[in-house]
């Protein structure tokens, strides 16, 4: 039987907007005021009276060619044996290098911590069993999490019936979060998080 390797479809004919992935991320993992692991962009597109509202929910892309890994100085960012980009918080330095090397904008410094952080998938829930907390909360059902390598698994069986695209996939990183029917237009929009208040 084949490893698992971890991924995520957002399936974008279901998120609604309502940012409810985001809170439940902050409240899970501890995420400071003014950082994200993960956001809801949200672009208007259109002219009144023809206009439509598209999001375009982002986290840590877990590649499986990731730029970050290979820029880390002390080794604080690997990919652990099921395919997610974690950091060793012991280890890492804060040098940004790896933040400056992500083509997502999914890290960022936490400001309490002084290191690195970024999305793990939940990985403390994961590997006991739990769905990542922004899974688990999505009213709409648009997260689907699970293993790549399995063929019955949610995640897969999404990928097999439907047409998926990747943000930057001219970045050739490789990535295991897949959207959709997500707008081009909104995917090569400005992807930068939102910064600011909560």
């Amino acid at each position: 039987m084949a490893e698992k390797l971890y991924g995520m479809v957002i399936d974008l004919r279901r998120c609604v907007g309502c940012h409810a992935c985001r809170v439940a991320c902050k409240s899970e993992n501890n995420v400071p005021l003014k950082v994200f692991r993960t956001w809801v962009k949200d672009v208007e597109k259109g002219i009144y009276p023809n206009v439509s509202r598209h999001y375009l929910p982002r986290l840590c892309n877990h590649c499986a060619n990731a730029p970050c890994v290979k820029v880390c100085p002390v080794k604080a960012s690997y990919r652990n044996e099921d395919g997610v980009v974690m950091i060793d918080y012991d280890r890492c330095i804060g040098c940004k290098y790896c933040i400056a090397a992500c083509p997502y904008d999914s890290r960022f410094i936490n400001p309490i911590r002084k290191t690195a952080e970024k999305c793990d998938f939940c990985y403390h829930r994961v590997s006991r069993g739990y769905e990542p907390a922004c899974v688990s909360t999505c009213v709409g059902g648009a997260r689907v999490f699970g293993d790549l390598n399995d063929p019955k698994s949610s995640v897969s069986q999404l990928l097999a019936r439907n047409a998926v695209q990747v943000l930057k996939p001219e970045q050739n990183t490789r990535p295991h979060v897949y959207y959709i029917q997500a707008d081009r237009g909104v995917m090569g929009a400005n992807l930068r998080r939102m910064v600011g208040g909560e």
